[in-house]
């Protein structure tokens, strides 16, 4: 974990541009302090709950990066009245008018983000949209304040090879740094300009007109991120340490105690050239078995096989034995647990246990 977030930090240094790193992945304060520059931030949640729990924390700067609902504003200005610059997204001009009525009715101007839409991956107003992002802003200068403008490339998650992940990089700043633009020259101020997924944080190759960039996954990585190139296996900092507790030799099947309730449902290298399954099984100290995922899962039991057509076998793992499984995604499998067990290495020695919490709101 250390070296996965000292990776990416030198890289956005070289840039010139500030990491706000998303502590949705983590959901822990012992985490964010390590992945933070400094104890008060800058960084992102997608909750109001991580907003109030890490601002307990004294983590003071922060984005809400989901869309906003107007039922959502009375807590924004509580935790805001707290001394937490808490910023909002939004992108449409009912949510501005909402956010501008809201602030002035408060006498406290709410700051927002407009997100912007680089790559139709889900929400946003198109960059070249001038009319409709000039609306927003001018709605929410009219009574809150507009920060600036932010986007997700979420399309990055579906692309193949470096050349591809780089162009999803450039079109990510390009699409926010034209937006700007728009804003500024009808006038309006956009002081931040924000981007953010782990795919291009590592592979954009300028950052121009960029003034921050926000990632989550890249403090654990998971074989998603590997699937698409991000990282190497011996990357991932996240495993589920799980317990052999039976065979069905004539299917060739080692059972474990974690099913989908340990690992999630989130199957995303299905959709990748290489299958994972539900994670690719590793010894005690987290090397990897030759071709040896967890093929199916039922609630609380795990199936292991040999990946189909590889060739591999199956280890000779006995009742008691202990395995540790690499997940698809580190957000998904994370969730399932309140705590992390920390080791260093190899090591099987737990030097440590940090709290996560769960929940929605």
């Amino acid at each position: 974990m250390a070296r996965n977030v000292t990776r990416l930090r030198s890289r956005l240094a070289s840039h010139g541009v500030c990491l706000r790193p998303h502590l949705k992945t983590g959901k822990s304060v012992e985490v964010a302090r390590r992945t933070m520059t400094t104890p008060q931030g800058p960084a992102t949640v997608s909750t109001l709950k991580e907003a109030e729990l890490f601002a307990a924390a004294g983590v003071t700067d922060l984005i809400y990066a989901v869309g906003i609902a107007p039922s959502k504003l009375a807590k924004v200005l509580d935790l805001r009245a707290k001394g937490i610059d808490l910023a909002i997204v939004l992108d449409t001009v009912e949510q501005a008018e909402a956010v501008a009525a809201a602030s002035r009715a408060a006498g406290h101007s709410i700051p927002a983000f407009i997100e912007i839409d680089c790559d139709g991956h889900r929400s946003g107003v198109l960059p070249n949209d001038a009319d409709r992002l000039v609306s927003i802003g001018r709605v929410l200068a009219d009574g809150a304040e507009l920060r600036g403008v932010l986007t997700h490339a979420g399309g990055s998650y579906a692309a193949k090879g470096i050349e591809a992940l780089q162009a999803c990089a450039e079109e990510e700043r390009r699409s926010v740094v034209d937006a700007a633009t728009i804003l500024r020259g009808a006038g309006l101020p956009c002081p931040v300009v924000s981007v953010g997924s782990t795919p291009t944080a590592h592979n954009a190759l300028d950052l121009t007109g960029v003034t921050e960039v926000r990632a989550g996954v890249f403090v654990f990585f998971d074989l998603v991120m590997a699937g698409i190139g991000i990282c190497h296996v011996d990357d991932i900092a996240l495993s589920v340490l799980a317990t052999v507790i039976g065979h069905q030799h004539e299917k060739g099947w080692i059972l474990i105690d974690a099913g989908w309730m340990a690992m999630s449902q989130d199957r995303g290298t299905s959709r990748q050239a290489v299958n994972q399954g539900y994670g690719i099984v590793c010894d005690g100290s987290g090397v990897p078995y030759d071709d040896l995922i967890v093929a199916d899962a039922n609630q609380e039991h795990g199936i292991i096989m040999v990946r189909p057509s590889s060739g591999g076998q199956l280890p000779d793992l006995r009742i008691g034995d202990r395995v540790r499984i690499l997940p698809n995604h580190a957000c998904a499998t994370a969730a399932q647990h309140d705590r992390y067990h920390v080791v260093r290495g190899t090591s099987s020695v737990v030097e440590g246990e940090w709290p996560r919490f769960g929940g929605w709101s």
